[in-house]
């Protein structure tokens, strides 16, 4: 197994510490150049988030500001959080250059696609939020409102919602790489993966009902991928640990 490089090993704490605040730095820096780029899209940028909700609302119906600075501060802090969400590729760069000295050769090998697919998923998820439960949410909203009630959404309230399932929906989309990495780690092992199945299928589907509106599609439209990336991560890890078994016996055996 290949060591780990004595400059690291022989690096002191000061020099981690000022690498650690030169790279935190950096990515404050690509965040806020992107930001700096989108705030005078900022209107348009909430505008295209909030386009699911107000396709739904009622002919002559509008989206409220109940707060006196909310016109400004609801695009401020979505486009903020935009570039965040944009500048997450420079971020997992820097935070690799940070931790990339102290593996092994083999963890690199892995660690770079994880980190990659990390950033896709995420992504993924947020889209998959977007285009596919978001109509349905919102449409299944327009359709309970009681007769006499104007649908008439603040744009705070819009947007801390949208973004709390933006969250959500990514990280859920982070299930491969959760199970793999428990697979790799060797915290758990595939078999018993395996077992716990229906246990994970419930659980997808207890998900669902939590983030989405109270009706059988929109939960399973959430459950379903949630168990699917699942599978998809019990396969990746049993494929790598036969290679590692393969490998294994092979310089055992030459």
């Amino acid at each position: 197994m290949t060591a780990r490089p004595d400059s690291d090993q022989d690096m002191p704490l000061v020099a981690h510490l000022t690498e650690l605040r030169s790279r935190l730095l950096r990515s404050v820096a690509a965040v806020l150049l992107i930001f700096a780029a989108l705030f005078y899209f900022a209107q348009d940028i909430y505008a295209l988030v909030s386009a699911p909700l107000r396709a739904y609302l009622p002919e002559g119906a509008t989206m409220i500001a109940t707060g006196v600075a909310s016109p400004f501060l609801a695009p401020f802090k979505l486009t903020l959080m935009v570039s965040l969400f944009l500048a997450m590729p420079v971020v997992l760069y820097q935070i690799w250059g940070f931790i990339a000295p102290g593996l092994y050769q083999h963890e690199k090998r892995i660690a770079v696609p994880l980190m990659a697919s990390s950033v896709l998923l995420f992504y993924a998820g947020m889209a998959f939020a977007y285009f596919v439960v978001f109509p349905i949410m919102f449409g299944f909203f327009a359709s309970v409102t009681p007769e006499g009630v104007a649908m008439m959404t603040d744009i705070g309230q819009y947007l801390d919602f949208v973004l709390t399932l933006f969250f959500a929906f990514g990280v859920a989309f982070e299930v491969p790489v959760a199970t793999f990495l428990l697979i790799w780690v060797g915290i758990v092992d595939v078999e018993s993966l395996r077992r716990s199945r229906p246990y994970v299928i419930v659980a997808s589907f207890v998900i669902g009902m939590i983030l989405t509106p109270p009706d059988i599609f929109s939960q399973t439209l959430l459950a379903v991928p949630m168990w699917l990336l699942f599978e998809v991560g019990v396969f990746c890890g049993a494929r790598i640990r036969r290679q590692e078994s393969a490998g294994a016996n092979g310089q055992s055996h030459p």
